[in-house]
């Protein structure tokens, strides 16, 4: 019975603390008229992350995926589903439940978005674990808590380590349940997270209630309750108030124990919680039964046997199918007993029509076995087969990401490269024209080039060591100016071998939303590109602006460079031998560094734009998601585990 309560401490926390919240939203979507499609989601979206109601949540849940699928925006299309699953989950439908999970996941894994797949895998976990499928909750699990563990989630990382626990709970193996239950109470301790602290020590009561130390059990069970109390969470108090009435029962104070079940009864009927129903229920007729009011125990039998049926308990379901048989075979067996007094013809023929039916229920047994027999043969043959083609494709992308990323390698460390080759040409002039005296700032800059290609490798090493898997996006607050900095840093002494004046104009303060690393691989290239076809005397100017109202930031690299025609326009970011050229002092380019441009600015979800007039210069124009306090990708999903 665990499980029911430690899945469900985030989201019910949340509409505990928001029910006046989603009133008055409500009142906005009924009042304010005609919505476009981005307004009317965001509040559907706050409606059905609030809602107390699992009724209400399900019903605005589905009015937003409309919505989603309109506009097909992959991220809201992911959140409806999720919660849509976790709507019929609180409703007691698990198949309907994990079909929306599994949805949910699809999409996340298709957007790569660990902490999306993190929250869909812990989400299918709670179904399989409501299930008693302990072997495929605990692998979701798992799968889960490598996902939260790679983005730094130490909140929902805690609650899947709880659930986990719960799993080992489950399967008695109530030591380890112990220690992950204590890994996760050092998280919530660490961050003060009351309410995941409640759950901890609830559930720790719980692993002291099935050892039998019932005073401990009863101890953490009674702080949990009191934290749950005051942050007016009400479910959880209700479940752990039906394992208050188990220990009473245990002690033999069935008064006591009573008041806990009726407890417990009343909030999951208010709250329309099925499975909590099903759990009172069965306490509240084993209580009754135990103090003699056997009226009361078939009642609450009753609805115990009703309210599991509705939540697919099979095992409640096999119980009524052998009452029935033995119904059946109590009533034939009086039927045998009449006719035993009847003539010998009549036994006989009874007795050939009853082996005739055996025969073929025999048979129509046999015919059915052996179809489900096929049947899951079939299945498992289906399912290696799509396990075989997943494995494969992942292989296959492995392979391109491998070939990409050694293209980036080998073209970001052309740059460096020649800047030694600008030293190299002013060390032979110096040499040649004998000015001895500045060969030691001819060192400096050699030395400083040393440490920057230095630099850059380490930087190079250290992202090929995470780029295993895929070419990651990790979009985070990056400030601008101070990689245009380091950028200028990098490139000053080739800008200087060819008396170039690299300029930048950005101004502190400007930062955006991206991926640091893409974001220096395409000002790397865009630089690189402009050193190469400027000739001598000439100028690079690096510029921003940002459009607060449209959240964008507008960055710049202009040359006065030879340019670029027009034929050559049109395809500039394809990758082609069509696009190799060479710059103003020879410098070869395959074009792989605009391809690279154009990929990583579509990653960042920016776009590029390249003007360019023969023998007056190129200007490529950036826009990129600019950083701003409320930004949307700071927002966490706020519905996590079995909310």
């Amino acid at each position: 019975m665990a499980y029911i309560i430690i899945g469900l401490f985030v989201s019910f926390s949340v509409f505990s603390q928001n029910q006046k919240i989603t009133d008055s939203l409500i009142q906005v979507l009924n009042n304010k008229g005609p919505l476009n499609d981005s307004t009317r989601f965001t509040v559907l979206k706050d409606i059905f992350l609030d809602h107390p109601d699992p009724r209400g949540r399900l019903q605005y849940a589905q009015e937003a995926l409309l919505i989603a699928e309109k506009s097909n925006n992959s991220n809201w299309l992911y959140i409806c589903n999720l919660n849509i699953g976790y709507a019929y989950r609180l409703q007691g439908d698990m198949e309907q439940a994990l079909k929306f999970f599994f949805t949910s996941f699809q999409l996340a894994n298709e957007e790569g978005n660990s902490q999306n797949q993190a929250i869909s895998s812990s989400a299918i976990g709670d179904v399989y674990s409501i299930q008693s499928d302990h072997t495929n909750a605990i692998n979701y699990y798992n799968r889960a808590i490598s996902y939260f563990r790679d983005v730094d989630d130490s909140l929902k990382l805690a609650s899947t380590i709880l659930n986990l626990a719960d799993e080992y709970f489950n399967v008695d193996k109530l030591d380890s349940a112990l220690i992950l239950f204590n890994e996760s109470g050092i998280i919530y301790d660490h961050v003060g997270y009351k309410l995941g602290i409640a759950y901890n020590l609830g559930n720790i009561g719980l692993v002291y209630a099935k050892q039998g130390k019932h005073e401990l059990a009863e101890e953490n069970i009674n702080k949990a309750s009191l934290i749950l109390s005051e942050l007016g969470d009400r479910y959880p108090i209700a479940v752990y108030d039906t394992y208050m009435a188990d220990i009473y029962q245990k002690r033999g104070d069935f008064d006591r124990a009573l008041g806990y079940a009726k407890k417990s009864y009343a909030v999951a009927m208010e709250l329309g919680l099925k499975e909590q129903i099903r759990d009172a229920s069965l306490k509240l007729s084993e209580l009754y039964q135990s103090v003699g009011d056997y009226q009361q125990a078939y009642t609450f039998q009753s609805k115990y046997i009703a309210y599991g049926d509705s939540i697919n308990n099979e095992e409640t379901i096999r119980k009524m199918a052998d009452l029935r048989t033995e119904y059946e075979v109590s009533q034939k067996q009086a039927e045998v007993d009449l006719l035993e007094t009847q003539k010998r013809i009549q036994q006989v023929i009874v007795f050939a029509m009853a082996v005739v039916l055996l025969l073929l229920a025999t048979l129509a047994y046999t015919l059915y076995k052996n179809n489900r027999q096929k049947q899951a043969t079939n299945l498992l043959l289906g399912e290696q087969k799509e396990e075989i083609e997943t494995q494969k494709d992942q292989l296959e992308e492995l392979n391109r990401t491998k070939d990409k990323f050694f293209s980036i390698i080998s073209h970001d460390l052309r740059g460096p490269v020649n800047s030694f080759k600008a030293v190299a040409v002013l060390t032979k002039l110096c040499i040649e024209e004998k000015k001895l005296e500045e060969l030691p700032e001819v060192y400096q800059h050699f030395d400083t080039s040393i440490d920057q290609l230095s630099a850059l490798l380490d930087t190079l090493l250290d992202w090929a060591i995470t780029q295993q898997g895929a070419i990651s996006y990790q979009p985070g607050k990056v400030d601008l100016e101070e990689v245009v900095k380091e950028l200028t840093d990098l490139f000053v002494n080739m800008a200087n071998a060819k008396q170039i004046r690299l300029v930048s104009t950005i101004k502190p303060g400007l930062y955006l939303w991206v991926d640091l690393n893409s974001l220096k691989t395409i000002l790397r290239n865009l630089v690189n590109n402009a050193l190469k076809f400027t000739p001598e005397g000439g100028k690079i100017t690096l510029s921003a602006s940002a459009e607060e109202h449209n959240s964008i930031a507008k960055i710049t690299v202009e040359d006065t460079g030879v340019g670029i025609p027009t034929e050559k326009l049109e395809n500039i970011f394809k990758l082609s031998g069509h696009n190799r050229s060479w710059g103003t002092q020879g410098e070869k380019g395959l074009g792989l560094g605009l391809q690279l441009v154009h990929e990583f600015i579509q990653m960042n979800k920016g776009t590029v734009k390249i003007e360019s007039q023969e023998n007056t210069g190129t200007t490529v124009n950036l826009e990129l998601p600019l950083y701003t306090t409320n930004h949307p990708a700071d927002v966490q999903e706020r519905s996590l585990s079995k909310s």
